[in-house]
């Protein structure tokens, strides 16, 4: 018998290690019908959300996406993925593979019927409701030009709070152009998608759909994530009311409402960094930051649609309509991104907005371009991909912008100046006091998506949701909110509602990232060594591994908010001293590198610039990134009459 059972181990032993070829066509044929209804999705998604022309509508979007989630769905996939998963045959990636083929089947198979039905009614619901949202008109009553309406997107409205020296433009855009958004909204059938969408969930076994949504997304339920949350809210709280009574203080008890916090806080110093981030110098920085972290796109091609105009989507995003992973065959297949902004070149502070948003979304297009596994399963977006896992690439490298080390290398008006350290040094003194106001504000949308969420069905009418959102922005935030929670187009949509804590996670992952390259002395700006450390360690694996283990993996720390915390409480003489030294050090190294061949911005990859269906540049066909970079210079100047167009790059 101990001879029997011996050769039995030794069998299983050697069919569990090698490639067992009809797992291998299975996995293939699988791969590939799940990349065919993903690029059809993806294709309809940014075709009408852009606007373009050609065979885009809502009811196309509407069936890609359920013929999408309906693979995704497959209780026969799922069968047939556990079948294999019994026979104990195949390498290593082979059972890797089967092992997120069942993770992420698990995330959308309803073994309900009821709910099934429900979610096919609900992502109807979504589709009418986004499609009456992205017809709304908004805008407001210019008391500047006599009253005449001036339309503009919810980003170009929040710019103008933001800008504006004159309060009475202030308070019109938030009362004429945001508040009403949130009315809209209610009235326009987001009650029922939010009863539909918790009776969906509750028929699958879970206590309400945020519940479903992060468990599914990041691997634990709503409770473990609010003891985390409630840890950084209740750490954080104190902070807030000692900001509010400061800015009270100091600019008059007007400063708290929320068509003047903003400007406060940034109007003044927003006009004079501008000419330090000209608009149409972005995309070449962006270019020459990421290449000298030494980060490369693996073949991608990414597409760029920057400018702001009527019937596009209200919020920046990016998406992958082609997933990067290796083929059966050993070959490569390069990753396609498109993303976009509302850049409107004109505006005041548009430069540094358009660069940051480029740092962010280009930071989520290099992590999916180097998630090197072998099915496009591990490189897709959506669950069960983590929030946190996804935003923490691209706010890590966001972040770099406020830098003085990334300041004194790549922030130049015209004529080639360095913004000086004096200016850097006013809005530090400006802003850091109430950089609590950030995360306070990234934490209020959970919050109100778990109220949303708990109540009672019978509550759930147009005044009650309204109302809990002022109870949460007064709870979280301390008052109204600049930007009023009913306003944050993620609350909208299935894929994005109830994620929005992700971004949360990922900026206490991004502060613990960042304390973990800085310490001993060490530096990330223009360090290829951390692009080379973000590849390995974050980008890589993909979702074959937990956002928590991946974060403490490279910090060697488990995640927690006290890298976060100690920004925010580090005393303004303090972080003054250091930023200073960071920018020395990077003025002395730009001037170290005067008369030297600037190095060619190589990033691996081919990137287009778009309006809409218009092609304003290609590197490709330009012959180069920084050919590219000044035609597409050209173009806004003889668009808007930009005069920062001929900037330094």
């Amino acid at each position: 018998r101990e001879a029997m059972l011996a050769a039995e181990h030794e069998a299983k032993r050697q069919k569990v290690g090698h490639k067992d070829a009809q797992l291998e066509a299975f996995i293939e044929r699988t791969n590939v019908a799940y990349e065919a209804v993903h690029v059809a999705f993806e294709r309809q998604f940014w075709g009408t959300k852009m606007g373009l022309a050609g065979e885009y509508s809502p009811e196309l979007l509407t069936s890609t996406k359920a013929s999408m989630e309906a693979f995704l769905a497959s209780k026969d996939l799922l069968k047939e993925t556990r079948a294999w998963m019994a026979k104990e045959v195949g390498d290593e990636d082979q059972r890797k593979t089967l092992a997120i083929f069942e993770k992420t089947i698990l995330c959308y198979v309803m073994e309900s019927e009821q709910a099934k039905q429900i979610r096919e009614q609900t992502t109807a619901l979504e589709s009418k409701l986004e499609q009456a949202r992205n017809g709304l008109k908004l805008g407001f009553k210019d008391p500047e030009k006599g009253g005449a309406f001036v339309e503009l997107s919810s980003v170009g409205i929040r710019n103008r709070m933001r800008t504006s020296a004159n309060e009475a433009v202030r308070k019109a855009c938030y009362e004429e152009g945001l508040a009403p958004i949130g009315a809209f909204l209610v009235a326009s059938g987001f009650p029922e998608i939010v009863r539909q969408r918790n009776r969906c969930a509750k028929a699958l076994g879970f206590e309400d759909f945020y519940d479903m949504k992060v468990t599914q997304a990041e691997g634990f339920g709503k409770t473990r994530l609010f003891e985390i949350l409630d840890t950084l809210e209740q750490g954080t709280r104190g902070l807030m009311e000692t900001a509010r009574r400061r800015l009270e203080s100091e600019k008059g008890k007007d400063a708290v409402l929320p068509w003047n916090t903003g400007y406060f806080l940034a109007g003044d110093i927003t006009q004079k960094l501008d000419p330090y981030f000209p608009f149409a110098a972005a995309v070449a920085r962006w270019g020459r930051s990421f290449a000298a972290l030494g980060i490369k796109y693996e073949g991608a091609t990414m597409t760029l649609d920057l400018l702001d105009r009527k019937g596009k989507y209200s919020n920046g995003f990016c998406h992958w309509p082609q997933p990067a992973w290796v083929r059966s065959d050993g070959s490569w297949q390069p990753s396609m991104t498109n993303f976009t902004s509302l850049a409107d070149p004109a505006a005041v502070g548009s430069g540094k907005v358009a660069l940051t948003t480029l740092m962010h979304e280009a930071g989520h297009a290099a992590h999916f371009a180097n998630i090197r596994q072998p099915s496009p399963f591990f490189s897709q977006e959506r669950a069960p991909t983590s929030v946190a896992y996804a935003e923490n690439q691209s706010m890590f490298l966001d972040s770099l912008v406020g830098d003085a080390a990334w300041r004194s290398r790549y922030a130049h008006n015209m004529a080639g100046e360095v913004l000086p350290f004096d200016l850097h040094e006013e809005e530090l003194r400006a802003t850091h006091p109430y950089e609590v106001f950030t995360l306070r504000g990234m934490l209020a949308v959970p919050y109100f998506e778990k109220a949303l969420y708990e109540l009672p069905e019978a509550e759930l009418t147009a005044e009650r949701i309204q109302q809990v959102a002022a109870e949460v922005e007064l709870r979280v935030q301390g008052g109204p909110a600049a930007r009023p929670l009913l306003t944050v187009p993620h609350i909208l949509s299935d894929e994005s509602s109830c994620c929005y804590h992700g971004y949360v996670l990922a900026e206490m992952s991004v502060h613990q990232t960042r304390a973990h390259f800085l310490k001993g002395g060490g530096h990330i700006v223009d360090n290829p060594e951390v692009g080379k450390a973000l590849c390995e360690s974050y980008w890589k694996p993909g979702n074959s591994a937990a956002f928590l283990e991946l974060v403490e993996g490279l910090t060697g720390k488990p995640l927690t908010g006290a890298s976060w915390v100690a920004e925010l409480e580090k005393p303004i003489e303090h972080l003054i001293k250091e930023e200073r030294a960071d920018y020395d050090a990077g003025v002395a190294a730009t001037r170290a590198r005067l008369g030297a061949d600037e190095a060619r911005v190589d990033l691996g990859m081919k990137v287009r610039i778009v309006d809409g269906d218009e092609v304003i540049a290609d590197s490709e066909a330009a012959g180069s990134f920084e050919a590219m970079c000044q035609i597409f210079g050209e173009y806004i100047q003889r668009l808007f009459g930009a005069k920062d167009s001929k900037a330094k790059l």
